[in-house]
């Protein structure tokens, strides 16, 4: 039996500058929080608001590992990516 479906996601600031990996079973509300600086830390000291990629997993553990692949990857393959699904770098929010 599968569990609930997860989502990574890259979010960055309105420069560009700084990259964000996470991953969550909510993307809506998981944003909305990053946007709304309900999630102290990274996001927060470096403005990450706008969401520019996500992949839908299949269940949570399929996302975590995901998320760590990513993770893992270097900046150039995360810009790689983030171009194959959005290249003029929109925040996908209202989408979701």
């Amino acid at each position: 039996m599968t569990g609930k479906p997860g989502y990574v996601y890259i979010m960055t600031n309105p420069n560009h500058t700084v990259l964000y990996t996470g991953v969550t079973s909510d993307l809506k509300r998981r944003v909305w929080q990053h946007r709304e600086k309900l999630v102290e830390g990274f996001t927060t000291r470096y403005n990450v608001v706008r969401l520019v990629y996500y992949e839908g997993c299949p269940d949570m553990q399929s996302a975590i590992a995901r998320e760590k692949q990513l993770k893992g990857g270097s900046r150039q393959k995360k810009i790689a990516l983030i171009n194959g699904l959005n290249s003029e770098w929109r925040d996908l929010y209202d989408e979701v």
